[in-house]
């Protein structure tokens, strides 16, 4: 059986210079548990509000499994979150997603991602978050981004401001009875054409447009 004509997703490539998005598929999934393993913070920090990286063995892995399985069986045109995951020259380095709600109407997306420690401090974070508003504002039509930050992710705000977002306001958090501010951030689609790259391709996308609950003319080509 075709798996991927009933699932195109996984025929979805985001392309720059330095790097390919992709949806992962089961090996994949399995993969990104692996690197999540080798870690992604220091001990002092933990840039999430749902603090997963720290749970016992076996019960991280497997709610990681369960998170990428939950993406693909709760999708709906509604209310979706798509995982990316990030390959530099054939290596996996991280995860880069794009979430939203309503999306036909709202026509706004939100950002989140990770790298494996290994990989930081190289500008991926910045060249994977360029390629997600790509996909975002060129292949779904979108008309904003948003992101947020913990108080403290200095490389995180850095990745954002380097995208071209403003500031948008600060939210409170309770992170298991810890106070957390989350700077959030904004980027409209006139900011982001001012900075438009040219050198990001999508590829696979037409086949999934439906999913996303949005017609081909609605987008660019």
């Amino acid at each position: 059986m075709d798996l991927h004509r009933h699932w195109p997703l996984f025929d979805l490539r985001v392309r720059t210079p330095r790097l390919e998005l992709r949806p992962p598929d089961e090996a994949i999934m399995f993969a990104l548990v692996e690197l999540t393993d080798r870690g992604i913070h220091g001990p002092d920090f933990v840039p999430f509000l749902r603090p997963w990286t720290l749970e016992p063995d076996g019960e991280r892995q497997r709610h990681s499994l369960q998170y990428y399985w939950r993406c693909w069986s709760g999708w709906s045109v509604s209310d979706w979150d798509l995982p990316l995951s990030v390959w530099v020259d054939g290596t996996l380095v991280g995860v880069q997603n794009l979430i939203s709600q309503d999306f036909p109407a709202r026509r706004t997306f939100e950002t989140g991602s990770w790298l494996g420690l290994a990989h930081q401090g190289r500008g991926i974070g910045k060249e994977m978050r360029a390629a997600a508003l790509h996909l975002g504002f060129v292949g779904l039509g979108a008309l904003r981004a948003e992101t947020g930050a913990i108080a403290g992710n200095e490389s995180s705000q850095g990745v954002t401001r380097a995208n071209g977002y403003q500031p948008n306001g600060e939210i409170i958090k309770d992170r298991s009875g810890e106070r957390i501010v989350v700077h959030q951030f904004r980027l409209d689609r006139a900011d982001w054409e001012a900075r438009r790259r040219d050198d990001i391709t999508i590829e696979g996308l037409e086949p999934c447009l439906e999913l996303f609950g949005i017609a081909p003319e609605a987008t660019e080509s």
